[in-house]
């Protein structure tokens, strides 16, 4: 089957300086996978080239079988930016209606789209309200609603739980795996590492631009430990 997410030898560099250093990489179809490490080493650069947002200085990306940088392989395709901004003279509404014009949506399938995706992330009696006077967590659940319009089918998010409480923490946990049991495909980077064992099935550790493991979560953490203490392991204090 072909990998939703392929790289081969990725390599980015800014001013002559390797950011992400000749990076193999494939992400299953119907996985969720997270990308994790410590800030600066080169995630979001990874994620930014996946989105075709910025090129590899070299090496392939694919996207379920086509090259990043065509517009079809954006075709369905959801994302979500950990600051995730929405133009403060929006409403939430308004915000989703000019996504899904975007996507190409029928105004029949607009209208449908907009109720389960703001019944979804509970923002339904916010929906109407301008996004100026949204809490960021609420910006976070408008972000996602966007991010699954038209029912993507690779979904990629950068810290989706940044400015959830617990509550929202754990609804956003139920999102993403109804999403996964339907067969999207996730790719996420988080900090919580907590909840990355309760959502992921597969995992890669990043430091200093290069993968260090790669794997299913089951085979990376042994049975007595977490995967806070291998995460540790690779890339903590005494990893120098």
């Amino acid at each position: 089957m072909t990998p939703m997410i392929k790289l081969q030898g990725v390599t980015k560099k800014f001013g002559g300086e390797p950011v992400v250093k000749q990076v193999d990489l494939e992400i299953e179809k119907g996985s969720t996978f997270a990308l994790l490490g410590p800030n600066g080493v080169g995630k979001t650069t990874l994620v930014r080239m996946m989105l075709s947002f910025s090129r590899p200085t070299s090496g392939v990306i694919m996207i379920n079988g086509v090259p990043a940088m065509r517009p079809e392989a954006r075709k369905s395709t959801g994302y979500l930016a950990e600051q995730h901004l929405i133009p403060p003279h929006l409403s939430g509404q308004e915000y989703l209606r000019r996504t899904a014009a975007l996507l190409g949506l029928s105004r029949e399938r607009t209208s449908e789209e907009m109720k389960r995706v703001l019944s979804l992330c509970r923002m339904t009696d916010k929906g109407h309200v301008s996004a100026a006077k949204y809490s960021k967590g609420m910006r976070q659940r408008i972000g996602l609603a966007a991010a699954i319009m038209g029912s993507p089918e690779l979904l990629i998010l950068d810290e989706p739980v940044s400015g959830l409480d617990p509550v929202g923490i754990k609804e956003m946990r139920i999102i993403l795996e109804n999403m996964q049991r339907s067969g999207t495909t996730i790719m996420l980077n988080s900090h919580i590492l907590s909840e990355v064992e309760k959502i992921c099935d597969t995992v890669a550790i990043m430091d200093k631009g290069q993968i260090l493991v790669k794997g299913l979560l089951r085979d990376i953490v042994p049975e007595n430990e977490s995967l806070e203490d291998v995460f540790v392991r690779y890339v903590g204090i005494d990893h120098e």
